[in-house]
């Protein structure tokens, strides 16, 4: 029998209490589809009050939200999102509620799914659609939602929505634009809340523009240097420049030499440089060049100055006057803020900077059908990893933009191939449309936002190529660097169809499946 090590302990417990948590998170969500399951009775019982008075439904709800809020203690916001989860799992989606039962996904990617469904639900009630589409949107939305993370499982359930309610997703978008508006509320300690509602492309590419005017700051700020005039001799608010300094002044040939260069007063007879230094002192203020003068005094006269070890010569230090440049140490957040400012107080918006269209700088991913961009159908687009886009909007980008690549689907809607010439750019095209985000599982960074890393390292033999390459930001792909020590370094490997498999230090392996462009149902 191997002997057992305390490295081979250490790795056991460390299992242990990871599933020990797995484990206790899915009691959790038992927990929450019970409690689920309580508001659907509930719900049966509000059904009922309102039957009997239904003069009186609005105050049934608001008492029933009331009651609940105050028991939970949670915002009664909160509780009327709870109870529209119950209503629609009771009406229409069994398969989710099964799901939930049973702790394969939590209360929060039932929220995610319901609300995308919603689109559906319209459709539906609109008769566009046939009731059956509910479940297709069902089974499409857990295929995602039992393997990956809440945030991941809302933008795929809204792709899937869109291709099920199109015509629907378009009506909506519409209709919301109009509620586009900005209102300010204040915050405590001198701080406000500006709060923009804006479409979701526009808000993103905002987003994305100061985040990157902000990596530039902080990428300068390590050299930045004071902007002096090189023609001051003494630069400040009463500056003294070499056309103010007497032709016939001794030190005005020096300058001319040497700009920068201190005047240094010297002599080999210490009585003359005390006569100096006792110049400078006494001309001072408030110094005393007697026997008793303090100290203080003394320190305070020879402030600016450099002297020699045994003080037999000194300088005027030429730094000493030198207005200085507080570090910046802001955070990203707080550049991103500052720019924002910036940019909307001194823009003036006009025909010649040019509308939201004509000045987006910023960069966000769209794929659109070519029979949508040629106008044949208004099928909506995909703004990549968040949902639908109006096929109107990507129609007017797409004619802003020259940097469109076409992208060849196999029947699984992955791509795997794209339409350009030059090798180097048209595999980063490929892999971003592939990834559309970083690869680790759970992780929704965006491809300008992350690196492209070769999966087998390409000092051990690794190939630049796109079945060994996949985006991951800069977080993870920390994770598998060599400079990580073994007990604490993943790796990653990519496996047929570009799905990624990390392997954790524990042994565990977590799977990030390709991202889909399109959903065939």
């Amino acid at each position: 029998m191997a002997h057992r090590t305390d490295l081979d302990l250490d790795l056991e417990e460390r299992r242990r209490v990871l599933d020990a948590w797995a484990l206790k998170r899915r009691q959790i969500a038992v927990l929450e589809a019970e409690a689920a399951e309580l508001l659907i009775e509930q719900l049966v019982i509000h059904d009922q009050d309102v039957a009997e008075s239904p003069y009186h439904r609005d105050a049934i709800y608001r008492s029933m939200i009331a009651e609940f809020s105050a028991a939970a203690r949670i915002p009664r916001s909160s509780m009327e999102f709870a109870f529209a989860d119950a209503r629609s799992l009771r009406d229409s989606m069994p398969g989710v509620r099964a799901a939930f039962a049973e702790g394969r996904i939590t209360a929060a990617h039932v929220r995610e799914i319901v609300r995308a469904g919603a689109v559906v639900a319209e459709a539906i009630a609109n008769r566009r659609a046939d009731a059956a589409v509910m479940g297709l949107f069902e089974t499409a939305a857990l295929v995602v939602a039992e393997c990956d993370t809440a945030a991941r499982t809302r933008a795929h359930a809204r792709e899937v929505a869109a291709s099920l309610a199109g015509e629907t997703v378009v009506e909506r978008h519409r209709r919301a634009a109009k509620d586009r508006s900005v209102s300010v509320t204040s915050l405590d300690d001198g701080l406000a809340l500006l709060t923009a509602v804006l479409p979701e492309w526009i808000a993103l590419a905002i987003q994305d523009r100061l985040t990157h005017v902000a990596r530039e700051v902080i990428g300068a700020r390590e050299t930045r240097e004071p902007q002096l005039d090189p023609s001051a001799i003494d630069p400040g608010a009463d500056a003294v420049h070499a056309e103010d300094v007497d032709l016939a002044d001794p030190f005005f040939d020096a300058f001319l030499a040497d700009p920068f260069a201190p005047a240094i007063l010297a002599d080999t007879s210490a009585d003359t440089t005390a006569d100096a230094a006792s110049a400078v002192r006494d001309s001072t203020p408030g110094t005393d060049s007697g026997a008793d003068a303090d100290f203080g005094a003394d320190a305070d006269a020879d402030a600016g100055m450099i002297f020699s070890d045994d003080r037999a010569t000194f300088a005027r230090d030429p730094l000493s006057d030198v207005e200085r440049i507080p570090a910046d140490e802001r955070s990203l957040d707080e550049i991103r803020a500052d720019v924002l400012a910036d940019m909307l107080l001194t823009a003036t918006p006009s025909t010649a900077i040019g509308d939201a269209l004509d000045d987006v700088h910023a960069r966000i991913q769209v794929t659109v059908a070519a029979t949508t961009l040629a106008g044949l159908d208004d099928r909506p687009a995909q703004l990549d990893g968040h949902g639908a886009l109006d096929a109107d909007i990507a129609r007017a980008l797409a004619g802003r933009n020259s940097g469109w690549t076409r992208l060849f689907l196999d029947p699984s809607g992955l791509v795997v191939e794209t339409d350009t010439y030059t090798p180097t750019t048209a595999m980063k095209r490929f892999l971003r449309a592939r990834d559309q985000h970083c690869r680790f599982p759970g992780c929704r960074m965006p491809v300008h936002r992350s690196e492209i890393d070769h999966n087998h390292d390409h000092a051990k033999g690794g190939r630049t190529a796109v079945d060994n390459l996949a985006h991951f930001c800069r977080t993870h792909h920390a994770l598998k660097h060599p400079d990580v020590p073994d007990p604490h370094r993943w790796t990653a490997q990519q496996r047929p169809g570009g799905s990624i498999t990390w392997t954790s230090p524990l042994g565990r392996a977590y799977t990030d499946r390709t991202p889909r462009r399109v959903m065939f149902i």
